[in-house]
C-alpha cells in the first residue's frame, strides 16, 4: 500500500503537467510498480478466496444428480466464467486498467484539471451522447454487482445441477440467503482498495431488489468489497426509475458524485440506450464503434466477460452470421461426376 500512496502523492505533486500528461505519468508508474505490488495483493486475494471455499452444491429435494456430482456436465459458458484461468486473467487485466485510470483521474482532480462524468446525461441519444462536467463533486466509480464485482458460485452451481429455466423466485431467495456463497471477481479487491486510497468513492448499481438491500450489503461485505449504504453507495432495482433500466439510478448517483468510471458485464451497465427494443444486433455492435463511444472503452467504461446470461446472448442464425460472411466447404458443394461417364 505504501507504493500506491507514493504513486498517488507523485501524481498530486505535478501541477505543471497538462491533463493528458498528468494522466500518463501515474498510468506508466503503475505499470512499473504493478508487478511487485500486485504479486503481494494477488497472494492476499488468493488466500481470501481459498478461505471462502466454493459452496457445496445442493440438489432440489428428490432430484439426485445421475452419477454424482463428478458426472454432472457443466456448460462451456459456465466452465469459462467460473472455472477458467483465462476468464480470471481477463478480469484481472480489466481491474488493473481501472486502478491505473482512477489514479490518473484522481491526479487530474488534485492538480485542478476539470473532470467530466462518464454517465450519459439525460436527453442523450446514441447519435448525440452528452457527457457533462462534474464541477467539484466528489469522484466515484460505479460497478454492477453480479458477475462484475462478485461471482455467484452458489446460485449458478445449483442451477447447473438443477437444470431447467431460470426461476426469478429462486433468484430472490438467493439474494436473501447467498451470503458467503459468492467470491469476489479476480482483481476487484485490488482495484477498490486503490480507488478508496485515491479518494474515489465506490458505488454499486445492481438490479438486485431494493427489498433485499440489507442482504445484498451483507453479501458484498462478506466477499471483501467493504461496507455499502443503501441509496448512497448501494443502488438497487426499485430505488429510482422502473424495471431493469439503470439510467435513472445513474442520474441519481451523478447528482451527488462525479462518476469517472463504470464497470459492468453488460451494455446496460453503461447506458439503457444500448438495450432499446428496436436496436438490432448489427446496430448495437456498430454503435460501439462510433467516434463517441469507441474512445470510452478502457477510458471510463470497463467491461468484463459474461457468456452465461444477459443481453449479449441473443440473435438467431441470420442475425449472428450476415449473408456476406457465409461460406460452404467446396468439397461438399461440388457436383460429383456420374460414374461410368465418358471423359
Amino acid at each position: 500500500m505504501r507504493r500506491w500512496r507514493a504513486l498517488l502523492a507523485a501524481g498530486a505533486a505535478a501541477p505543471l503537467l497538462s491533463g493528458c500528461i498528468a494522466a500518463a505519468v501515474p498510468v506508466a508508474a503503475a505499470g512499473v510498480v504493478g508487478k511487485h505490488e500486485l504479486d503481494r495483493r494477488h497472494a492476499k486475494q488468493e488466500a481470501t478466496e481459498q478461505a471462502q471455499t466454493p459452496p457445496a452444491l445442493v440438489r432440489g429435494p428428490g432430484v439426485p444428480p445421475p452419477g454424482g456430482l463428478m458426472a454432472t456436465k457443466v456448460p462451456p459458458s459456465v466452465q469459462y466464467l467460473y472455472g477458467s484461468a483465462e476468464a480470471a486473467a481477463q478480469q484481472r487485466q480489466t481491474y488493473l486498467e481501472l486502478a491505473n485510470f482512477l489514479i490518473a483521474k484522481s491526479s487530474d482532480r488534485a492538480v485542478g484539471h476539470p473532470v467530466k462524468s462518464v454517465v450519459l446525461a439525460p436527453g442523450s441519444t446514441l447519435d448525440q451522447p452528452v457527457f457533462e462536467p462534474c464541477g467539484d463533486k466528489p469522484l466515484a466509480v460505479v460497478l454492477d454487482a453480479d458477475e462484475t464485482a462478485i461471482l455467484n458460485y452458489g446460485f449458478e452451481g445449483d442451477q447447473v445441477l438443477r437444470g431447467g429455466a431460470y426461476d426469478q423466485q429462486r433468484w430472490n431467495r438467493w439474494e436473501q440467503t447467498g451470503q458467503g456463497k459468492v467470491r469476489p471477481v479476480p482483481g476487484v479487491l485490488d482495484a477498490l482498495e486503490v480507488a478508496r486510497q485515491a479518494g474515489v468513492t465506490v458505488v454499486i448499481n445492481s438490479n438486485r431488489l431494493a427489498a433485499n438491500a440489507d442482504a445484498t450489503a451483507a453479501t458484498l461485505k462478506q466477499a471483501g468489497l467493504g461496507s455499502f449504504t443503501h441509496l448512497d453507495t448501494l443502488w438497487l432495482s426499485g430505488d429510482a426509475g422502473s424495471g431493469s433500466g439503470k439510467d435513472a439510478r445513474r442520474w441519481a448517483i451523478s447528482a451527488k458524485y462525479c462518476v469517472v468510471a463504470m464497470v459492468g458485464d453488460q451494455l446496460g451497465d453503461f447506458s439503457d440506450l444500448f438495450n432499446a427494443p428496436a436496436l438490432g444486433l448489427k446496430q448495437r455492435r456498430e454503435a460501439l464503434g462510433t467516434r463517441d463511444f469507441e474512445v470510452m472503452w478502457g477510458q471510463g467504461w470497463f467491461i468484463l466477460p459474461n457468456p452465461v446470461y444477459g443481453t449479449a446472448l441473443k440473435g438467431d442464425y441470420g442475425a449472428v452470421f450476415p449473408v456476406e460472411t457465409r461460406w460452404s466447404d467446396p468439397a461438399e458443394t461440388q457436383t460429383p461426376t456420374p460414374s461410368g461417364s465418358a471423359n
